[in-house]
């Protein structure tokens, strides 16, 4: 028994959203977009909302069945479908051309059209459909031999690449070089900014260099007067002990002195008592020998 609960009728929601927002892209007439495509995108949109009960599915195949099956008839405009129609026969038509392009420009796919003046098909290499429009955009082609887009155009991939081909539209080429350039724009003034900061860098790089260069200076100046200062305090050591050296050899003389001033003294009292006992002596002596003297004349 199949259950209409709350998550089916969520589902059934979700898939109206999708298919709803799917006829609004196609009934922009740029273009527009095949039932497949359209069965896709509400099944993507479908998917992305998590896990549902086994009820809930039947409900939504049903209505996308339904849709599928008349959209042909009500949704899409009779002659928006021809147009779809003719832009993917005549694509098609130029297939092995358009592969044979992407694979000589080394690129990943490119953007492929028809003039929309002269029916020519136009090729735009690039890895994505932004770059590719924005690569046509930038050269000088796009001024010299400019091409006539028409509202929607088809992004082929090569063959290795596993991607269906993607339909986007004029609009949104735009749209994304507008936000691309500003981006450009963007990263330039930051670029500038950098490079400002940078020469800022440098500069206080400079300043700082020379602040170290001088505090370099000024440590070997101070190395300098610290060894002078060292060799100044040597100096006064040396010279206190030349002074006390000194003293002591003062000290030393002035006792030696004294010594010899009493030794001096002592040798004057001898030399004195040597006199005067020498006097005596020799008195004594002119005495005895005036003594002697007399008795020799005295013998005569």
């Amino acid at each position: 028994m199949i259950v209409w609960d709350l998550a089916a009728d969520t589902t059934f929601r979700a898939a109206r959203e999708g298919v709803v927002k799917a006829l609004k892209v196609a009934g922009r007439g740029d273009g527009g977009i095949t039932m497949r495509q359209l069965l896709l995108m509400a099944l993507r949109r479908t998917g992305s909302r998590g896990r549902y009960v086994l009820g809930s599915g039947i409900p939504l195949i049903l209505f996308l069945l339904v849709v599928v099956g008349c959209a042909s008839h009500s949704l899409v405009p009779a002659a928006q479908s021809a147009a779809i129609r003719t832009r993917e026969r005549a694509l098609a038509s130029h297939a092995d051309a358009i592969q044979a392009g992407v694979r000589q420009s080394g690129s990943l796919g490119a953007l492929a059209f028809l003039d929309a003046q002269d029916g020519r098909l136009v090729l735009l290499p690039g890895d994505s459909p932004g770059d590719a429009w924005g690569r046509y955009t930038t050269s000088s082609e796009s001024q010299t031999n400019p091409v006539s887009v028409p509202p929607v155009v088809t992004f082929v991939y090569r063959t290795d690449v596993p991607k269906a081909p993607e339909t986007i539209t004029q609009s949104d080429l735009q749209q994304q070089r507008t936000s691309a350039a500003a981006l450009t724009t963007e990263l330039r003034r930051i670029e500038e900014r950098l490079g400002l900061v940078q020469r800022e860098l440098a500069g206080t790089k400079q300043d700082t260099d020379k602040a170290l260069a001088d505090m370099r200076a000024l440590a070997e100046d101070l190395a300098s007067v610290r060894k002078f200062m060292l060799q100044t305090a040597q100096l006064g050591w040396l010279n206190h002990e030349l002074v006390v050296e000194s003293s002591n050899g003062m000290r030393k003389m002035a006792a030696t002195s004294q010594e010899l001033t009493a030794s001096s003294a002592r040798l004057e009292d001898t030399l004195r008592q040597l006199s005067e006992s020498l006097g005596g002596q020799l008195k004594e002596l002119a005495a005895r020998l005036d003594a002697i003297q007399g008795k020799i004349q005295n013998i005569k």
